[in-house]
């Protein structure tokens, strides 16, 4: 047999129980076709010399919102990293309005009041800051914004949506701040997102994937609600791969708002979903339509999350749902139905509990097999509802990343008495549950070996151990990055391991990310996509 390549001289830890480790892999259009002495006897039209490096399968982030990051890139950074104070942030938001023409928008994100001196930002000082043009910053949990005085003017406040909030001062007047659906007051003025400008967002987004070891992610959210960018989003993902734009396989989870009722006959299974009765499951190996994605909640660290006991500090402050639990329920059981896998968004325990009564009575009314449907963070989780999430196969979905980032903020959002119910990962595997590996990027940094070493060691910012007793090792956590997110997009099949017929996508690292030892001296030498070299790190 002539092959594509093969790719020798490497430690592949391949994932696999049959074969854990070996040293060559061969690839004929696209995918693994033999190991070891197999492939390097084969005769291959270019060979590759890893130089003793270390190989994984790609790492595959189950939850991130890459168009959003992409497009973001362009905004004013307000992150800790860059900002410490509110006066910090109408700083930066002045700075750039000096070389921004009057009327234009000027749009920064990353804050986060629980790092700043002062809190939220105000409409009055975005007013100091920018008296000239549209003003609107992005908490960085993507659940919240503080807009200025001449966005409020144009926004309907009469009218906000049920399930969202605009604060308001002690005069009684809005602060700026919009939370959960509050901000869909704006998309008159913002959306929809032009589609080139989408197209780039994945262009910019996906090359930055690929340096850091990222082979395949999950899109958590395309086309209306909060996180979407148009109503031809997934036009957009389509366009960016014709054009050899989208260079990680993509599977997009489409939002609860897109689907509606079918026309169809008396007994057909499919009463709603998308037109033509599109669902789960269709697309290729580059780009795929995932689950629906359902919002029960908010933030934690924004505390608009739904929770069963008050927030520390804020009396009758229980957070909220961002629609009423009877249409929740609704859409999970017809969603369900219609043969839909779902991803619904829960961080407070009691929306967790709400979805969990949910899924629980869909498949009771109708059985299905291996649905793997999902709970996006599934962040604070008391002991009670651990097993249920088990027992009913679902897949949790949290991030490692958060622990470090905003894990103080999240402390500070529930009190010693929940802490240690938050983002668990050692649980979920002892319960039997598949742990994937994401990280909700633009809220926190995507690299996967940053959030690996998180899911490891779960130190916040401060230092702090949060939950202490979720520890997993870092083989659970690149398991988690590669065999658990391929399982929860349905991939397992073409993705998550190292073994012939799967598709030849890969990473190269300069140490073993299985041993904590040397997990802090691992970085990406090379990604390989369909035997591709992708990216190759400068003087590699």
């Amino acid at each position: 047999m002539r092959v594509d390549a093969v790719f020798e001289n490497a430690r592949v830890l391949t994932g696999s129980g049959e074969a854990p480790e070996t040293s060559a892999l061969a690839v004929l259009h696209g995918r693994i076709v033999a190991l070891g002495d197999e492939a390097r006897a084969l005769v291959a039209r270019r060979r590759v010399d890893l130089a003793g490096a270390t190989v994984v399968p790609g790492f595959h982030d189950a939850h991130n919102h890459l168009a959003w990051f992409g497009i973001g890139l362009d905004d004013v950074p307000l992150g800790a990293e860059h900002r410490k104070s509110v006066e910090d942030v109408y700083d930066a938001i002045a700075e750039r309005a000096r070389h921004t023409p009057r009327g234009e928008w000027i749009v920064g994100s990353g804050y986060d009041q629980n790092e700043l001196a002062g809190g939220h930002p105000t409409r009055y000082g975005l007013d100091r800051a920018a008296p000239d043009h549209p003003v609107r910053i992005k908490h960085t949990s993507g659940h919240m914004s503080v807009v200025n005085s001449r966005v409020l003017e144009q926004l309907d406040l009469a009218n906000v949506p049920v399930g969202g909030d605009v604060v308001l001062g002690e005069d009684g007047s809005p602060t700026g701040l919009l939370r959960e659906q509050a901000q869909l007051l704006l998309r008159p003025l913002i959306y929809p997102t032009p589609m080139e400008t989408v197209v780039r967002g994945i262009d910019r987004a996906t090359e930055r994937y690929l340096s850091e070891g990222i082979t395949s992610v999950q899109e958590a959210g395309i086309g209306g609600g909060l996180v979407g960018q148009t109503p031809v989003e997934l036009a957009a993902y389509q366009v960016a791969r014709e054009r050899g734009l989208l260079r990680v396989r993509s599977t997009v989870m489409v939002s609860a708002s897109e689907l509606h009722d079918l026309d169809h006959a008396p007994g057909d299974p499919m009463t709603f979903g998308l037109d033509l009765g599109l669902r789960t499951g269709l697309g290729d190996d580059w780009l795929r339509v995932g689950p629906i994605k359902i919002f029960a909640d908010g933030s934690l660290i924004g505390r608009t999350s739904a929770m069963h006991e008050d927030f520390p500090g804020e009396p009758g402050n229980k957070g909220y749902f961002q629609v009423p639990e009877e249409e929740l329920a609704r859409t999970i059981r017809r969603a369900h139905a219609s043969g839909w896998q779902i991803a619904t968004h829960a961080i407070g325990d009691r929306a967790i509990t709400v979805v969990l009564d949910a899924y629980a009575a869909a498949l009771a009314e109708f059985p299905r097999a291996d649905h793997r449907h999902r709970i996006e963070h599934c962040a604070v989780l008391p002991p009670h509802d651990l097993s249920r999430v088990a027992e009913l196969g679902l897949i949790p979905v949290p991030q490692g990343r958060f622990l470090n980032e905003i894990g103080d903020g999240m402390r500070a959002a529930l009190g010693p008495e929940r802490e240690d119910w938050c983002y668990r990962q050692r649980s979920f595997l002892a319960a039997g549950c598949v742990l994937p590996g994401s990280s909700d990027r633009p809220v926190v940094q995507g690299a996967p070996l940053l959030g690996i070493a998180d899911l490891v060691r779960r130190r916040t910012a401060s230092g702090y151990l949060l939950g202490p007793d979720e520890r997993i090792t870092a083989a659970q956590a690149v398991h988690a990055y590669t065999q658990g997110s391929a399982y929860a997009a349905f991939r397992e099949r073409d993705l998550g391991t190292l073994e012939p017929g799967k598709l030849a996508d890969f990473v190269a690292l300069s140490a073993d990310p299985t041993d904590e030892r040397t997990l802090d001296e691992a970085r990406v030498l090379a990604t390989v996509v369909g035997g591709n070299v992708a990216y190759e790190a400068p003087g590699s």
